[in-house]
């Protein structure tokens, strides 16, 4: 491949580290539609015949069969997916396969293959986003009335319901879904044509081998195009968001199947049992989950710090893009459909969920506002009311609405017996009834939208 350059081959080591065929395999369709889209183009514009672009085109169908049976072969001496395929291409078709080269650099060749590569990555994520938010929509749809408590600091702040706390979740990952598909909108321009870094003297045609190829337009610079990487940490820092949001759902998931919480049953395809303790029944993915988290952030991660430095154009450090883009990738895949999974499939305890939310005090909240609402208390005062109300229910172990309305009325006078209607945690959830609050009406408002939003009533 390095012609006439150099007396010697590379030494051991250098093909060692320089190989990377063993994870760049893994753009083998990109690579084999690219070079297609490329070849055709040299065939309408007379650059090659349209015999040898026809060949080549033929050949090229030859190897992906290859590829699709058989897998890819890894020679370290040809180095990277690009020269796997030309010297398999030369094998069937002869010296022709030459040609395949005209116009083109490797540089263009892999940021088109891997651009092409993060797009369909993309697309992934938004179909796994799809499965995970039509779940929560239907389970919060199940249960927009169903009450539980609501946490601040994880302690028991004020009754909400299920439905309400699920779609937040689906706030979540809608806004994950915008975020890769912007990425997506930006990234979806063709390098092919850009050369090693200077564009090309034949005359190509890049529109045509963009428009072939899916991409809305050719990149408008080619130093640019080949030395960019833009794209795969946009895909890293979308992937990044969406796996904290899925950590942070999955740790409720933990902590709600915990006997302490008692709030859900995952399941048993998406759990494991103990070597040991044969009452065990382990939340495994929902674990998984908040654990690849991290591994996806540090892709992230690593891909920022290999390409901070790097002065135009291609750097071989740029062959270090695409293990942390692969693994992110294969492990957000595997976590939106676990979720999906757990989500769709795990049972609530809404029985235990109402008890929680009767303790901890937390209609206290109601107490100060039905005293702003109906005495005419300055909200500090009735802050301070309340606190007190509470502090009299904790030491006699009773929850607020079971105080009688004597002790109440010895705490503050301007109590009266209106105020049980705002006691009970029903009566708090259904108060809440501003726009976007946990009120069931609210609440099944939102799903309705959602509902129409993810196309689920068509």
């Amino acid at each position: 491949m390095w012609g006439g350059r150099f007396a010697e081959g590379p030494s051991a080591i250098m093909r060692e580290i320089n190989a990377s065929i063993p994870f760049d395999k893994a753009l083998w369709r990109q690579d084999i539609a690219a070079s297609k889209a490329h070849v055709a183009m040299l065939g309408a514009q007379g650059i090659v015949s349209a015999d040898d672009s026809k060949t080549i085109s033929e050949g090229l169908d030859k190897v992906a069969a290859e590829y699709e049976r058989d897998g890819v072969p890894e020679d370290w001496d040809l180095e990277d997916i690009h020269m796997t395929v030309e010297a398999r291409l030369a094998e069937l078709i002869g010296p022709v396969a030459g040609r395949l080269h005209t116009a083109r650099s490797r540089n263009d060749q892999v940021a088109t293959d891997f651009r092409m590569w993060v797009r369909d990555a993309m697309d992934r994520a938004d179909y796994g986003l799809g499965l995970v938010m039509v779940s929560l929509v239907e389970r919060a749809g199940e249960h927009s009335g169903s009450i539980m408590p609501g946490f601040t600091h994880l302690q028991t702040a004020q009754p909400v319901t299920l439905g309400h706390h699920l779609m937040a979740y689906f706030e979540m990952f809608h806004r994950d879904r915008d975020r890769f598909a912007a990425a997506r909108d930006r990234m979806n321009l063709c390098p092919l044509g850009s050369a090693a870094l200077a564009g090309t003297g034949f005359p190509i045609d890049r529109d045509a081998t963009a428009k072939e190829l899916g991409f809305a337009f050719p990149t408008r610079n080619s130093l640019d195009a080949v030395s960019d990487r833009d794209f795969a940490l946009d895909y890293l820092q979308a992937a990044s968001q969406c796996a904290i949001h899925l950590s942070r759902l999955a740790e409720e998931m933990v902590l709600w199947a915990s006997q302490p919480f008692g709030f859900i049953r995952l399941p048993d395809a998406l759990s494991t049992g103990s070597s040991i303790m044969p009452q065990k029944k382990n939340p495994d993915a929902a674990e998984l989950v908040r654990g690849h988290a991290g591994r996806i952030i540090g892709c992230a991660t690593a891909l920022q710090v290999t390409m901070k430095g790097l002065p135009l154009a291609y750097s071989k450090d740029m062959q270090d893009d695409k293990p942390p883009v692969f693994e992110a990738a294969g492990l957000l895949d595997l976590c939106l459909a676990a979720m999906a999974g757990m989500v769709a499939d795990s049972a609530f305890n809404t029985e235990r969920m109402r008890e929680a939310a009767e303790l901890g005090y937390a209609t206290a909240t109601d107490l100060a506002d039905w005293l702003v609402r109906e005495a005419d208390v300055p909200f500090r005062e009735a802050h301070h009311v309340t606190g007190a109300a509470v502090k009299l229910a904790e030491s006699k172990g009773v929850a607020l609405d079971a105080l009688s309305l004597d002790e109440l009325r010895k705490i503050d006078g301007r109590i009266d017996e209106r105020v049980y209607d705002a006691l009970s945690v029903e009566a708090s959830v259904a108060a809440r009834s501003s726009f976007g609050g946990t009120a069931p009406d609210q609440v099944r408002a939102r799903v309705a939208e959602a509902r129409k939003l993810m196309g689920m009533d068509d």
